[in-house]
């Protein structure tokens, strides 16, 4: 490329203040101008709550699955190719790559940029371009994001081949949960002061406040108190305590804990691994179901974004072959399922020693079996046990 859009960002953060739900909704407002729709400030809100322990493993349940299969690379009949395959899971930018289709369904977009390395197919970059610079709507990067000057990228002869974007059909699914977050912040700062106030209770000094010397003895004596539990003071003066609150913050601990359940429901379409108190085994069983289906929908994003997006660019730099081959993750087996029903067949058929081994990954050969008197007896048609050590 000539030129690159990541050069030309122009790096400006935004002041680290505590964000509420009006700022949330103004920054919604912003996105939704008929004729200029900005997104700085809603990316950045995103990016601020996206910092939040739960969210984060939330998003990283989810994605990690998808991100840790094989992919692979096969022809329209459906063979796979193995040596492309093997190549094209080697590449380095592969992970970058389903990193940012992945976070399109999180952020509501994704713009990357392609650098090539000079060893031609030996690998390469992935530049994530600032969502906050990006106008998904009109296809405008603004290297200054608080500027009117922009570039349509989608015009830029680059698109497709070296910039690629992805899309989702909403605003990104970390909207949903802004207000959970917020409001999860907000209790706990409250939590923690009650913590305080329940700690150490309001004091409170009698003395004579017409006599400037003593008042300021007693303001300096409480305000370098601190946690002390010896002090001294006049005769004429009386120090005590006032009665402390009568809660241990059940409150926020409940507003807290719905909005955990929201953040988790929004992102896994489920409460996962949290509540140990009402869980059971059927329930969390039902509920990784409910996951694994918005990780199967993922993996279908995932293909339908790698065939008509990332492929044609990687043949166009020269990273795969042009065999007019199609992205596919490997169907991976589940052995233990499998090896039910080899049990379950072994009594009435003949199973392959070496397609087992090939399968369970160890190594398998046929039972040895001893002859008592000639002949080998049978029970109830099973083998008897004495026959062999006879």
């Amino acid at each position: 490329m000539k030129s690159s859009l990541t050069s030309q960002v122009v790096r400006k953060y935004t002041k680290r203040t505590r964000t509420d739900i009006a700022d949330w909704r103004n920054a919604e407002m912003l996105t939704e101008s008929p004729d200029n729709p900005r997104f700085w400030r809603l990316q950045d809100i995103y990016k601020d709550v996206a910092n939040d322990a739960l969210l984060s493993s939330q998003i990283a349940n989810r994605q990690e699955p998808v991100i840790a299969l094989r992919c692979e690379l096969v022809s329209d009949s459906g063979d796979v190719d193995a040596d492309e395959t093997e190549r094209f899971n080697n590449l380095p930018i592969l992970q970058d790559l389903v990193q940012a289709i992945l976070d399109a369904e999180m952020y509501g977009y994704s713009v990357v940029e392609l650098s090539p390395s000079p060893e031609g197919r030996s690998g390469g970059a992935v530049s994530t371009l600032p969502r906050r610079n990006i106008d998904p709507v009109f296809g405008r990067f603004f290297p200054d994001a608080t500027d009117l000057t922009h570039i349509k990228y989608r015009d830029l002869k680059e698109y497709g081949k070296y910039i690629l974007e992805f899309r989702a059909n909403h605003i990104g699914l970390i909207n949903k949960v802004v207000p959970h977050v917020l409001f999860k912040k907000f209790a706990q700062s409250c939590w923690s002061e009650l913590c305080e106030i329940y700690g150490i209770p309001p004091r409170f000094l009698k003395t004579n406040t017409q006599d400037p010397e003593m008042l300021q003895r007693a303001e300096v004596m409480l305000r370098e108190m601190g946690s002390a539990a010896a002090f001294v003071i006049d005769q004429s003066e009386e120090l005590e305590f006032a009665t402390g609150v009568s809660t241990n913050g059940d409150v926020y601990n409940n507003l807290i804990t719905l909005c955990d359940n929201q953040i988790s429901m929004a992102i896994c379409g489920a409460i996962i691994g949290q509540d140990t108190q009402n869980g059971n085994y059927s329930k969390e069983k039902s509920n990784q179901e409910l996951l694994q289906r918005l990780i199967n929908s993922d993996k279908r994003m995932v293909e339908l974004a790698m065939n008509s997006t990332v492929l044609p660019a990687l043949r166009h730099l020269g990273l795969i072959a042009d065999r007019g081959l199609k992205f596919r993750f490997a169907v991976s087996e589940d052995t233990e399922a499998l090896w039910e029903k080899v049990l379950a067949v072994l009594p009435y058929k003949d199973v392959d020693s070496d397609w087992l081994s090939e399968k369970f990954g160890m190594p398998i050969k046929d039972k040895a079996m001893a002859l008592s008197n000639g002949q080998l007896r049978m029970d109830n048609g099973q083998l008897n046990a004495d026959s062999f050590f006879a």
